[in-house]
């Protein structure tokens, strides 16, 4: 065992215990978003979506520990435009193991994210099942992107990885969603 390399708890916790399912991705443009809970890494309890609503969100769901590259990829073009809009990261993990494990999942995620990002990176694991049949795991290596309008109707959706016109495209859906 001593000789194994090291990785991380997060890492391991998503190898183990992250959902098997697949379902088939699916076209959310129009529908309302699912109810569900989760809680931030700062420990508040998020009802999504009565807790956006108001004002549109951006929603980076990830389904496996894989899918931060691209979070992260959404998270600095979002930067780089200086993009005003609210943007929540939603790791969604399904299963009964992952929920008995949410404490030692969620520190690890502590551990590689800097504490003032931790109030935007909501977990949900009782409602992750629910939430990946919404929108599907077909490719559970990219993330979905689910923009809400200010009543919780998806207005935006795609799951095919990030790119520079998919970044344009949904901040001039916000950028319209403002006027």
């Amino acid at each position: 065992m001593k000789n194994l390399p090291k990785i991380s708890t997060f890492a391991l916790a998503f190898l183990i215990f992250t959902g098997c399912s697949t379902f088939p991705n699916q076209s959310l443009v129009g529908k309302q978003f699912p109810d569900v809970q989760g809680t931030s890494l700062d420990g508040k309890s998020w009802y999504m979506p009565k807790d956006f609503r108001g004002e549109p969100t951006l929603l980076l769901l990830g389904y496996k520990h894989k899918s931060q590259f691209d979070i992260d990829r959404w998270l600095i073009g979002l930067d780089m435009k200086k993009a005003t809009i609210p943007t929540y990261e939603l790791p969604t993990i399904s299963g009964m193991f992952p929920q008995m494990f949410s404490t030692l999942i969620d520190g690890g995620m502590r551990k590689g994210i800097p504490k003032p990002l931790w109030k935007g990176v909501i977990t949900v694991y009782k409602d992750g099942e629910l939430l990946q049949r919404f929108t599907g795991n077909d490719r559970p290596r990219g993330s979905r992107v689910i923009l809400l309008d200010k009543n919780a109707k998806i207005v935006y959706f795609h799951d095919y990885g990030f790119s520079v016109e998919e970044l344009n495209k949904v901040l001039q859906i916000y950028e319209s969603l403002e006027k």
